[in-house]
């Protein structure tokens, strides 16, 4: 879930941010829509964007369809052999056999870990990320409340990926209301020389990274680096749910910038950076730092699509896909499921459509 210092945040995550590593018997986190939501996608209405150099499409698409339980918040996505599973904040899980329709499957972590309570009083857990790799689901959450870094990210796991299966195996990392960073917003990236690295963060000093040890999930003995991946230069630092991939020669960061959780008030924007290492530096499409407030928006508010974030990325057979929730202006600013085709221009800097 996405948490500002000294500011409201309806949800942190009803979802993963999340990570492109790995794949689901089926797929994991980044897959182009089916037929008919790509049908959709190629005849909703555009808003205009601004012009940008190598840029493919001038315009942001509306979301695919989506239909059912879609209310959710920081989406991430995986598709198993019996379909399509969603988690958000909150504990929440939503099924789909088409990744059109979704219902409610109850809740993810059941019950949820008591140590979940040292960082909230209700028990609740935010920004699920969650990918297959080595036989198993692996699935990073936060716990924390709004305003606070006194923060952890904790760790279950899964044969299945299905709601109440997970054993949870505690807590990876923490930080305290004295530290200078926050760790909620956890995604994973496998890169592809086995190594395991968990980007996470919001607000304060902007996204971190550690890297873990793939045999446990948990932070790596041999390697007690805290790398810093970005922020904004101004306070409040709003930058925060990253979502690390890998595409071709580049690692790629997304991150939601601005505010979140305001209805229709909402400036969540999503924008990214790449660089040809996990660990950075990170540049925008100008060559700006990630470090230094840099960042391309690849998705923004246009007509009652409000305030997208909270975004993952799902990869499949058929293609990319970017996962968010957004405020529906249309409908009392609701926060919906997001779902776009995410493709890649010449210069190979992601676009949606």
């Amino acid at each position: 879930m996405r948490l500002f210092p000294r500011a409201t945040r309806t949800t942190p995550a009803d979802g993963a941010a999340s990570t492109v590593s790995g794949t689901a018997p089926q797929g994991r986190r980044r897959r182009a829509p089916g037929r008919a939501v790509l049908a959709l996608l190629l005849t909703a209405p555009l808003a205009l964007l601004p012009a940008a150099a190598g840029a493919a499409p001038k315009a942001y698409p509306n979301p695919g369809l989506v239909t059912g339980t879609v209310t959710v918040h920081d989406p991430s996505m995986i598709r198993t052999s019996s379909g399509y599973i969603l988690y958000g904040t909150h504990n929440e899980t939503r099924t789909s056999t088409d990744r059109i329709a979704f219902a409610d499957a109850g809740p993810t972590l059941n019950p949820v870990p008591s140590w979940v309570r040292q960082y909230n009083s209700t028990g609740d857990i935010w920004a699920p990320d969650v990918s297959y790799h080595n036989g198993r689901y692996w699935m990073y959450y936060s716990a924390s409340s709004f305003g606070s870094n006194n923060s952890a990210i904790g760790l279950a796991t899964s044969s299945t990926g299905r709601p109440g299966s997970w054993t949870d195996q505690g807590i990876v990392y923490s930080t305290t209301t004295s530290s200078n960073h926050n760790a909620i917003d956890p995604s994973l990236m496998v890169d592809p020389q086995g190594r395991w690295w968990l980007a996470f963060g919001s607000y304060w000093s902007g996204i971190r990274m550690i890297q873990l040890d793939p045999s446990t999930g948990k932070r790596l003995n041999s390697n007690s680096t805290l790398y810093h991946l970005a922020t904004r230069p101004d306070s409040p630092y709003a930058v925060e749910g990253p979502t690390l991939i890998r595409r071709g020669n580049y690692y790629y960061l997304f991150a939601s910038y601005d505010r979140c959780c305001a209805g229709t008030d909402s400036t969540y924007n999503i924008r990214v950076g790449r660089s040809t290492s996990p660990t950075g530096p990170f540049v925008d499409r100008n060559g700006t730092p990630m470090l230094q407030g840099g960042g391309t928006t690849v998705l923004a508010s246009h007509g009652n699509i409000i305030g997208p974030g909270g975004q993952s990325v799902l990869q499949d057979s058929d293609g990319d896909l970017l996962v968010y929730h957004y405020y529906d202006g249309a409908d009392n600013g609701t926060a919906k499921l997001g779902v776009n085709l995410l493709g890649w221009d010449s210069a190979g800097w992601p676009y949606v459509y």
